[in-house]
């Protein structure tokens, strides 16, 4: 219980204030004049501004409150390396039974740091300020981090921290700890097809210096190049950008001996890879009523850089006209095919057929061009069938089927079990149907020997569309010459602006249009694993998180030849996939996390702060197991922390159960005193 007296006044503030007055001065001018009986006047006076005053005897019944303390458990996947997680759970245990143990103490536990994906580094102080959100500051008992060191959300001074008690913080690890990593210090996001683009990166070891490394550099899983360097040296690279798309350039540093992860030996980076212009070359032979539909879808695009040339006048055809008044420009032949070949990313054969402009010997070269990673795209007429036919010449070798005839009938279109998944075709607006919702053609030119299945059948279920690799090149064979009827609307038209812009794209390589492929996507908080098959089944993926740890998953079919899994991107850093033969990476979040910059443990980056409270931050890990330090209960003191100890402030906190009160001049009490006080006055003047 708690004593104590309080006014309540009779008369408003200023009233009671102004009466003391008066009794002050009439109190100094009897004293002064030696009036007789002035003490007992200013006695009688006094009673009554106390009277006024109502002084009250109180008596509260107060019930204590117990202190609290915080216990804040380190859940990042820095915690995973070594034997942290064990030294942890053992400190838990122990730091929980010591607190529990200290009478008027409220133990609170709080996990924090898991990876979310989303966060980067340990975040330990605003877990730390939510466990607490409730508190009053003057129940705050202290607050215990088990950690590794490694905190990357530490408050600028002890007033940020929000209560006035101690920061205590027990370290895991070992004190002589080695890591390495490969920092990347500058990287492009963006990179033009066929220029280098410049990465800068450097080797980083902790806890040893002037060791060596190997480092590898690879892109799209190749080796493009190899160095030695030493610790804290830095490096450039120059990457050549091979295609559109994600270019993925991992730097890998061979293992320094003891190291305690290798998780964050690797980097990557990822170049999205763009054209500045692509450059096509579109030969025209007999003019016909579609020649125009590929000028016009190839022009419509700005980043197209389009040669196109029609064979209208063949050599052979004299007519007496001389040569220089003719308007028409003579055929490059020896520019085009011989000398700048292979600054052309595609070329385009529309319904062209041998009429002695290009000899022989050229069309070996395009061949060759295919081969060493070229693309061709021929769209065949009944030229293709005749007996100038591109067939006809060393073309054969890297042209997916051999011609045989023509065929007059309407048909349409349908997409082959294998157009059904393949990237290209799959998917293609109206041909969910049965017919598809497409216009009708109305020519097809036959083939036998083809190299691969067709992606698109014709009439009969003959091959329309076939889609073929040749060494490192690629070449497609449209085998009609009536996909201008789905430009130009008829019947309802069809989709031939997403058909020809995917197989031109395809042809060009672009890595998200090939057939076998394993890829890692970000899906708001997941990452999606995408395998791209031609086949029926296919095998289970290993995932590798960046804290290596291991995931094996069983892909679903999706769309016809897409399969996929989703799991939690709850992990900031570089994720892998493989299925065995092919490989995915994708780093989620900025290139270097914090999580993975430094994990050796350390007692540095909090002992500042935890000092600075009374506290202390210290080591519990011996080599075979912890060393805990003692948990003591301390009232009044600023140090919180000593030779193999460490304090909680225990608090006096209490609340108000009840209040008692008891008024001194209330009743017969207080009407007897102010009569008495009179009565002596009285007295005192009648003598």
């Amino acid at each position: 219980m708690n004593y104590g007296i309080a006014f309540t006044p009779l008369v408003p503030t200023l009233v009671l204030w102004l009466a003391i007055g008066a009794i002050v001065v009439i109190a100094a001018l009897l004293l002064l004049g030696r009036s007789r009986s002035a003490w007992i006047r200013v006695t009688a006076l006094a009673l009554i501004a106390l009277a006024l005053a109502n002084p009250q005897f109180t008596r509260e019944d107060r019930e204590p409150l117990s202190s609290v303390a915080a216990v804040v458990v380190d859940k990042s996947p820095s915690q995973n390396f070594g034997d942290r997680n064990k030294q942890t759970q053992a400190a838990q245990e122990a730091l929980v039974d010591s607190l529990k143990k200290i009478k008027g103490l409220e133990v609170r536990v709080v996990d924090a740091g898991q990876a979310d994906g989303e966060t980067d580094g340990t975040h330990l102080f605003g877990a730390l300020t939510s466990a607490l959100s409730d508190v009053p500051v003057d129940r705050v008992a202290g607050a215990f981090l088990i950690t590794d060191g490694r905190v990357h959300d530490i408050p600028g001074n002890v007033a940020a921290l929000g209560f006035q008690a101690p920061l205590q913080a027990l370290i895991t690890g070992q004190k002589a700890e080695r890591d390495r990593r490969i920092a990347i210090t500058a990287a492009p996001r963006f990179g033009i097809v066929g220029q280098p683009q410049t990465i800068s990166f450097r080797l980083d070891d902790q806890g040893v210096s002037g060791a060596s490394a190997k480092v590898v550099i690879r892109r799209d899983g190749e080796v493009i190049s190899e160095r030695t360097l030493t610790s804290g040296q830095a490096a450039n690279v120059d990457v050549d950008i091979k295609h559109e798309g994600q270019n993925i350039v991992e730097i890998e540093a061979s293992p320094l001996d003891n190291e305690l992860t290798l998780v964050n030996n690797r980097a990557v980076v990822s170049i999205d890879g763009v054209r500045d212009k692509l450059r096509v070359l579109l030969v025209s032979g007999e003019p016909h009523s579609g020649e125009r539909t590929w000028r016009n879808l190839l022009k419509s695009d700005a980043s197209i850089d389009l040669v196109h040339f029609t064979i209208l006048r063949p050599p052979e055809k004299q007519d007496g006209t001389p040569i220089n008044e003719l308007s028409l420009i003579a055929f490059p032949t020896r520019e085009l095919f011989q000398q700048k070949i292979n600054e052309f990313q595609l070329i385009i054969f529309d319904r062209y057929a041998r009429q002695g402009v290009l000899p022989i010997a050229y069309f070996d070269n395009i061949a060759r061009y295919v081969r060493n990673g070229g693309a061709v795209l021929v769209s065949a007429g009944p030229d293709y069938a005749s007996n100038t036919s591109i067939w006809r010449t060393p073309l054969d070798s890297v042209l997916p089927a051999e011609p045989v005839g023509v065929t007059e009938k309407p048909f349409y279109a349908h997409l082959s079990d294998a157009g059904k998944r393949h990237p290209v075709t799959r998917g293609l607006e109206g041909s969910a149907s049965e017919p598809p919702h497409w216009s009708r053609f109305f020519r097809t030119v036959e083939t036998r020997n083809a190299v691969s299945p067709p992606v698109m059948t014709g009439a009969d279920g003959k091959p329309l569309l076939l889609l073929s690799r040749f060494g490192a090149g690629r070449v497609a064979l449209l085998l009609s010459d009536h996909i201008w009827l789905w430009a130009r609307g008829y019947e309802g038209g069809g989709p031939h602006l997403d058909l020809l812009r995917r197989m031109s794209h395809w042809l060009m390589q672009q890595p998200d249009l090939d057939e076998e492929a394993l890829r890692l996507q970000v899906q708001g908080k997941d990452l999606a694993v995408i395998r791209q098959t031609m086949g029926d089944t296919v095998p289970p993926v290993t995932v590798t998180s960046p804290s290596g740890q291991t995931r094996e998953l069983t892909l679903a079919q999706g769309d016809p030849g897409e399969w996929r899994a989703t799991l939690p991107a709850n992990e900031l850093g570089l994720w892998q996939a493989t299925d065995g033969t092919l490989k995915a990476l994708i780093n989620v979040g900025p290139t270097n996390p914090k999580e993975f910059s430094e994990v050796t443990s350390t007692t540095e980056t909090l002992k500042p702060l935890a000092q600075a409270t009374g506290g202390d931050a210290r080591r519990i890990g011996d080599g075979s197991g912890i060393d805990m330090p003692r948990i003591v209960p301390v009232r009044s003191s600023t140090l919180f922390s000593g030779d193999g100890w460490m304090g909680v402030r225990i608090r006096d906190a209490s609340v108000v159960k009840g209040v008692g009160v008891l008024p001194m001049f209330a009743g017969v009490i207080g009407l007897l005193l102010l009569l008495g006080a009179l009565a002596a006055t009285w007295v005192r003047e009648g003598r």
